[in-house]
């Protein structure tokens, strides 16, 4: 599958226009410009009227928990037998948020005019990806819809779950050493500077450890704007490069699994992630290659994206699943043998699920322990750095009490 360069920006076009049949239909597409957009619609034979780039910030963002809320909500009203177009209207109403309603309220514009419910998924990839509608549409082939959506909504809140606990895990520290980082600039540029002229008044020599904290604090007062302007540009494009640049996403994702303590609560999530997808499309009956298609990008590292391509390929030529994991070097032992159990007892869907269900539990155990050991790692250092500063600056004063006495 083609992908867009890392370099160029994307935009959101809204656009609106008829088919073949002469139905008017419209849809979101993400593209460079208005050509893009056209040249799209055109080879899939549809006469444009109207393209508009949508401006995301208008808006209030449609987050992926919006999205789970609506599938469980639609789930819950097929199995009460409310009808696809009525539970639209019902869903899209009650929602908050001004853009999921307006959302919805396409979809269902879309399957009024006769679109099946996948396919006008399909027009709006950014709140739906491929594995969103390839379930939709399995769904729809099997008659099961409301199972599917079901199985869905369980995948999508679990998923949701994962990251949420490796995100809090993960912006703790993080915003602690941010604090930690503003006050002992603020001390160097406002406090130090008052001992100084003290210091000067004493006439003698100051000890080594103050001179330092001095002479950084003479660095921090004449160049804060470079500091901090500096340290801002370069967490910006840092974050952009992460964002935009396959081979940092790469290495950041590679890196990631190899930090202490952290590497393997990301590892985790990731297995879990994987996991959960493959048992998800696997119990909606989506064959295993077609199912693989979507799994590694589903776990949100490339290694794990890197290892499904390897996987699909010997699975595609006859290797047996589990046999294809182990060949890739990534997965735990635990998964490995109960996969080998499920192919064999022809439950690889339940056992997936099985993992899926330890290592999610793996990861809520790993943040609660995480959160127990970074508070006092984080009251040591911050200790050792402010009171470090603040015993160098005090040095002098107890020197001079020794002389005086």
């Amino acid at each position: 599958m083609a992908t867009a360069t890392p370099s160029v920006k994307e935009y959101v076009f809204e656009w609106e226009g008829k088919d073949r049949n002469g139905k008017t239909v419209k849809g979101e597409l993400r593209a460079v410009g208005e050509a893009q957009v056209q040249s799209q619609l055109r080879r899939q034979g549809i006469t444009v009227q109207k393209v508009k780039k949508r401006r995301l910030s208008s808006a209030k963002r449609i987050k992926p928990k919006d999205i789970a809320i609506f599938t469980r909500q639609l789930a819950t009203m097929m199995k009460a037998g409310v009808p696809l177009l009525q539970a639209f209207d019902i869903v899209g109403r009650g929602n908050p948020n001004p853009s999921v309603t307006r959302l919805l309220y396409d979809i269902r514009t879309d399957i009024e005019t006769g679109t099946s419910l996948s396919a006008a998924f399909r027009k709006h990839p950014l709140y739906f990806n491929s594995l969103y509608c390839n379930l939709v549409a399995a769904g729809e082939a099997a008659g099961i819809l409301e199972d599917i959506l079901d199985r869905l909504a369980t995948y999508l809140e679990k998923t949701e779950a994962i990251k949420s606990k490796v995100k809090s895990a993960l912006m703790y520290p993080t915003a602690v050493l941010v604090v930690a980082f503003i006050v002992v600039s603020l001390i160097m540029i406002f406090v130090v500077p008052a001992f100084k002229d003290v210091f000067t008044s004493f006439g003698a020599d100051l000890p080594a450890p103050t001179l330092a904290v001095i002479a950084m604090s003479e660095f921090f007062v004449a160049y804060w704007w470079l500091i901090f302007g500096g340290l801002g540009a370069g967490v910006y494009f840092f974050l952009q490069a992460w964002r935009r640049n396959e081979k940092v996403q790469r290495f950041m994702d590679r890196l990631l699994l190899r930090i202490p303590v952290f590497g393997p609560l990301v590892e985790k999530s990731a297995v879990a992630r994987w996991t959960r997808t493959l048992s998800t499309m696997f119990a909606a009956g989506v064959p295993l290659v077609d199912a693989l298609d979507t799994v590694g990008g589903a776990a949100g590292n490339s290694v794990y994206a890197d290892a499904t391509d390897k996987i699909q390929q010997e699975v595609a030529s006859g290797t047996a699943l589990t046999q294809a994991m182990t060949n890739t070097g990534v997965f735990p032992s635990m998964v490995l043998q109960m996969c080998a159990i499920g192919e064999e007892s022809g439950a690889l869907d339940h056992m997936l699920g099985k993992a899926a269900d330890f290592y999610e539990q793996e990861v809520d155990d790993m943040v609660k322990g995480l959160s127990s050991l970074m508070e006092p790692i984080i009251i040591v250092v911050l200790g050792t750095i402010i009171g470090g500063i603040v015993v160098a600056m005090y040095l002098p004063i107890f020197k001079l009490g020794a002389v005086v006495s």
